[in-house]
């Protein structure tokens, strides 16, 4: 047999596609964390002013036309209004203008991310000492100094994340991408059910009181996370029922490559390009990650959109994979895991 015949029978034209794909993910991977990561910049960050009426609008209009666009700024009427909408999560820094001296204050919040709140207090006090003046800056949302740059939010999400689609992908592996009838399907997600309720549970306890990594409710975060994991879970499930092992691959490209370099882990949702900056809110590491900060520094506000994002994949999953198993299967349409079954026999 020549080397081609001996080729041709290696790798067949199944197992040549799924390494083009694995390939081209590879790549998607590479662009995407650098395409969102390389260049972070503040871009119309939500920002306030509290001024007197005659210096507030000045001041807002001379922010608006700042190069790049770095501020998006609002007038506010005082410091105390400038506070809650930081803890609501409506604004992630205000100026407060001391009309009886030289010194302003600047409002941030680390806890949403320590990153940005160094960005503004440097753009700030640039813009600041460029008209004379001097500012001290205020953490109203201070990050636990155990929470090294606020990136523990974001992480334990990543890792809820791993396990939910791991999980279901090694459901899906050892009996076939699709479940064989609706009951095989419900029975898949309640262990996957299970699993996101103990996953969610050991992620809260180990950030929590062992790492003392996040402060906040550690019941919060534990639903949080049951609903994360599930959520991923059931996308994985539902994506594996639709196109089989290749589903795998896609729920990877959903949550590792497109969701994670734009969950506003590693630089806030206001330092991103405007691509990832807008699908993060809607993908289930940056749903994540902005509910798991609201609970450790925000006092749990702003978490609704989050949380129907949430709600909606693990809802969308579990319909489609249940609907998948509903409907009659053709002979020979999981190929893949008949040879996985076929090889574990002959290796047994």
């Amino acid at each position: 047999m020549s080397l081609v015949d001996e080729l041709k029978s290696a790798v067949t034209p199944r197992a040549a596609l799924l390494v083009v794909g694995v390939f081209a993910l590879q790549l998607l991977f590479i662009a995407s964390y650098v395409g969102a990561l390389h260049n972070p910049k503040p871009k119309d960050v939500p920002f306030g002013v509290a001024a007197p009426p005659r210096v507030a609008a000045q001041l807002v209009g001379q922010l608006d036309q700042l190069p790049g666009e770095p501020l998006d700024a609002r007038t506010l009427t005082d410091e105390a209004e400038a506070r809650e909408q930081i803890l609501n999560r409506e604004i992630d820094g205000a100026l407060v203008v001391n009309a009886a001296g030289n010194t302003d204050t600047l409002l941030v919040a680390s806890g949403g991310g320590t990153v940005l709140s160094s960005a503004l207090n440097t753009l700030v006090t640039r813009i600041e000492a460029g008209g004379g003046r001097t500012v001290r800056t205020v953490d109203v949302a201070p990050a636990s100094p155990q929470d090294f740059d606020g990136l523990s939010a974001f992480y334990l999400v990543v890792g809820w994340c791993v396990g939910g689609y791991i999980c279901a992908a090694i459901l899906a592996i050892s009996a076939g991408s699709r479940p064989a009838n609706r009951e095989r399907a419900i029975i898949r997600l309640g262990v996957l059910a299970v699993y996101a309720i103990l996953g969610g549970l050991g992620g809260a306890v180990i950030v929590g009181p062992i790492l003392d990594a996040l402060p906040g409710s550690v019941v919060a975060l534990w639903g949080l996370g049951a609903l994360v994991v599930f959520a991923v879970g059931a996308i994985t499930l539902a994506l594996q029922a639709l196109f089989g092992i290749v589903g795998i691959g896609l729920a990877i490209l959903l949550i590792v490559v497109a969701g994670n370099p734009s969950a506003g882990g590693a630089f806030p949702l206001p330092m991103l390009p405007p691509f990832w900056k807008a699908i993060g809110p809607g993908l289930p590491p940056g749903a994540g990650t902005w509910v798991a900060r609201s609970i450790a520094y925000f006092k749990g506000n702003d978490v609704t959109f989050s949380l129907l994002v949430l709600s909606a994949w693990a809802v969308v999953g579990s319909a489609i994979t249940l609907v998948m198993a509903s409907l009659k299967r053709k002979p020979g349409t999981e190929p893949i895991a008949e040879e996985l079954g076929a090889a574990g026999g002959a290796a047994g």
